[in-house]
């Protein structure tokens, strides 16, 4: 054999024909055994070269032909050859023409003389062939000829190459010429469609050197061993270690489904669909399924671009008749396998005759349904569809899709529960949250709350109090832990900060009172940890805008973020405090005083940590974020703060914001006047006060605050203890009145009797009021009442 041209072979004839049946190559063995040259042959029929007589064959349905045919020679005479045909595969590389060979007949090729055949035939325990050094074909046992679908007399001086697949027959040659060269064996995985199967197997071709007596190489055994089951189990045991890593990451139903979907094609299925039984807020099913069974498709995957196979869009309800498999496997709790009649797909897909129609062009021919059931309950049903894969689903496919399909309902049933969990856990967080801040004359504020993403929702909370003489209250706590009993404890300590703040107490006592409460929810939860198992830390403020000061205590809360009306941004520098919970230690707290505009930002840790890189990186993110916030609308600077901190997508872990802008009332709108402790005085004091409602344009009240100021000047000099001092506080649409003493009793409001001659002040005030009470200062109390326009009396 030449070996520049390896087709130019001297004991094998062949020749290459077209699909036109012209010839297009022609060797010299071919010329020897029928004597046409080259020149007369290429490029015309083939069919010339049949004997006179002789029928050509048609052209296989397969790749593969062979059989015995009578070809014409060139003196005229007939020669009978046995001939082997294969077409050549385009997607190996090689042209779509027919390779026509037969192998010349030689003397000392007798099988049964051949020592080196006799030993392989003995030494092979399966199906066998042997080569010389030469790569030529000394023998191949019946397995061998079985497996190749050839007799195995016709073999004899072959290579590889003309037996068919020359791709891999190439391949093949290349290990057997390394086995010939280093003596070793070779085992080679290959795939080959056995003759008449419409599929291919996976084959282990161990290849292995064969020696004379001399010990010298004198050839090579190729047996060939069937692999494909131990193929398929190894991926199916690969599939099953792939869903257990893949199905399941996230806590979304949808999500978890699609990941089902992603996995099962195209290795088990062409197309897979789930779809889920509907139940009201997820609730868990109850009673027997009611045939046709309606359910709601949540997602498919198919291996075509598009889905165009799908009768059924996402999101919409699929009705089931009860011959269909998926209503069967559903109401039998077992999966099903239908093979797919040719004529009728209706009652398989439950889909009308155009959509029918379509679904046949893509060559459906099995379907299998298996329940989704998790915790003993149904849940929906997978479909899986084969049109592209051409065998039907087997037993072993049936319990990968189970097993695969088992994990994945336990994964959505997980995502149910927890969505609804979680469902209930946000509307109990958001009840427990200001629906709406109050607008006071204090400040203007702006809040955004976000629950964690993946975590569940936390106990992140804020409020804004309206407190009396004009002051507003801010604050922001968090509670540890997430999940309802977060929440629970958020709505304790928001109801107990508006308790504590109604009562007028100082940012510290505050705090302390609270750190009280932490401390006994702790021993209540029956922890076994003690002092901390409920933990929380809080910041509280109070801003007065007549005073324009602004007093701040915080325990173990982030501290708040200062911009002043010329943009400058800076962390405030104060105690941190203990977290709420730990009990017996003290709470610090500043004064600091505020210029009107000035900008207030209190928020949670979830804020700062959202991006990650340290709280210290993301303090200074949130100052450049609120550089802008002393114009403009706070709103407006929510959102540019929770654009600028938090990663795209949701935030991983609760987050709360309060943005709150300082107003400051004006010295004209507060009178204030120091009190003799002489009752003969009092009518006096109601005259300037006349006076000064004149001023303000709200002499429709005089009548009624006349009567407040006189009931709580009296009560003061009676009760009381000097200086004594009157304040009046004027807004647009309220009015305060103020009256401080030295003395530390409170008074109490209480019902006169009948024939009591006093009791009825307070009552009086607080039937003509809006609202009124006393707070205790480090100078003694105030009484206050807080009245509006007439119309609201």
């Amino acid at each position: 054999m030449r070996a520049d041209d390896p087709f130019d072979d001297p004991v094998t004839a062949r020749a290459v024909i077209a699909a036109d049946g012209t010839v297009t190559r022609w060797n010299k063995a071919a010329q020897r055994l029928l004597g046409h040259r080259a020149e007369d042959v290429v490029g015309r029929p083939a069919a010339r070269l049949l004997a006179d007589g002789a029928q050509a064959p048609r052209p296989p349905g397969d790749r593969r032909w062979s059989g015995t045919l009578a070809l014409r020679h060139r003196d005229g005479g007939t020669v009978t050859v046995w001939l082997l045909a294969h077409r050549g595969r385009p997607e190996d590389g090689e042209a779509d023409d027919w390779l026509a060979v037969t192998p010349l007949r030689s003397g000392d090729t007798d099988p049964v003389g051949d020592p080196l055949l006799w030993a392989a035939m003995l030494q092979s325990p399966c199906a066998t062939v042997v080569f010389g050094e030469d790569l030529r074909l000394r023998g191949a046992n019946d397995a061998m000829a079985e497996l190749l679908g050839l007799p195995a007399t016709h073999l004899r001086g072959l290579q590889p190459g003309d037996i068919g697949g020359r791709h891999r027959a190439r391949e093949l040659e290349q290990h057997m010429r390394q086995v010939l060269r280093t003596g070793r064996g070779h085992d080679v995985q290959t795939r080959l469609r056995v003759r008449g199967e419409s599929h291919e197997d996976t084959w282990l071709a161990r290849i292995a050197p064969l020696t004379d007596d001399s010990g010298r190489i004198v050839g090579v055994c190729v047996t060939a061993h069937d692999f494909t089951e131990q193929n398929r189990a190894r991926a199916r045991l690969q599939l099953v270690n792939e869903a257990s890593v893949r199905i399941g990451t996230t806590l979304d139903v949808t999500r978890t489904a699609q990941e089902l979907t992603e996995v099962c094609v195209p290795a088990l299925a062409d197309f897979v669909s789930v779809d889920l039984l509907e139940h009201d807020q997820g609730a868990d099913p109850t009673g027997p399924l009611i045939l046709p069974v309606s359910l709601r498709r949540l997602t498919h995957r198919s291996r075509t671009a598009g889905n165009p196979e799908s009768v059924t869009d996402l999101g919409e309800v699929v009705v089931y008749p009860a011959a269909s498999p998926q209503a069967d496997s559903l109401v039998t709790g077992h999966s099903v396998v239908a093979s797919v009649p040719s004529g009728d797909l209706d009652p398989w897909l439950a889909v009308d005759d155009a959509h029918a129609r379509q679904v046949r062009e893509f060559g459906v021919h099995s379907i299998l349904s298996v329940p989704l059931r998790a915790r003993g309950v149904t849940l929906g049903v997978a479909a899986f569809t084969r049109f592209r894969h051409p065998e039907p689903f087997t037993h072993d496919d049936v319990l990968l899709a189970e097993e695969i399909t088992a994990r994945a309902a336990v994964c959505i049933d997980n995502a149910r529960r927890y969505s609804r969990e979680r469902e209930t856990t946000l509307t109990l967080q958001r009840s427990l949250l200001p629906r709406g801040l109050p607008r006071t004359a204090a400040v203007d504020a702006a809040s955004r709350y976000l629950p964690a993403a993946r975590t569940g929702v936390g106990g992140d909370w804020f409020d804004v109090i309206p407190l009396s003489g004009m002051r507003v209250a801010m604050v922001v706590g968090g509670v540890v832990g997430h999940g309802i009993q977060a929440s629970a404890t958020t709505g304790r300590l928001r109801t107990a900060v508006r308790t504590l703040a109604d009562i007028d107490l100082a940012p510290e006592e505050l705090l302390t009172h609270l750190d009280d409460l932490v401390l006994h929810l702790s021993h209540e939860s029956g922890g076994d940890a003690g002092p901390g198992e409920v933990g929380a830390t809080c910041l509280y403020a109070v801003y007065d805008p007549v005073s324009r000061h602004c007093a701040l205590s915080r325990a173990g809360h982030p501290p708040p973020v200062l911009v002043p009306p010329d943009g400058s941004v800076r962390i405030l520098d104060m105690p941190s405090g203990p977290p709420l919970g730990l009990g017996g230690l003290p709470f610090e707290s500043v004064e600091l005083e505020l210029p009107e505009g000035s900008v207030l930002g209190f928020y949670t840790d979830g804020l700062v940590d959202g991006r990650g890189g340290g709280t210290d990186a993301g303090l200074h993110l949130l100052c450049d974020a609120l550089s802008h916030a002393a114009s403009g609308a706070l709103d407006e600077a929510c959102d540019r703060v929770l654009h600028a901190m938090l990663p795209p997508g949701r935030a991983t872990d609760d987050v709360a914001l309060l943005l709150t802008r300082t107003r400051g009332l004006p010295s004209s709108r507060v009178a204030t006047w120091d009190i003799p402790a002489d009752p003969a005085l009092v009518a006096p004091v109601r005259k300037r006060v006349l006076d000064q409602l004149g001023v303000w344009e709200l002499t429709d009240m005089s009548f009624t605050v006349e009567l407040v100021v006189s009931e709580l000047v009296t009560n003061a000099i009676r009760y009381g203890a000097p200086p004594i001092r009157l304040r009046l506080i004027c807004d647009a649409s309220t009015l305060i009145c103020e009256v401080s003493d030295t003395s530390h009793t409170a008074p109490h409001l209480r019902r006169a009797k009948t024939w009591d001659e006093g009791g009825r002040g307070l009552l009086l005030v607080a039937q003509l009021t809006r609202r009124w009470g006393s707070r205790h200062t480090a100078e003694g109390k105030t009484i206050w009442a807080e009245l509006g326009p007439a119309e609201d009396l």
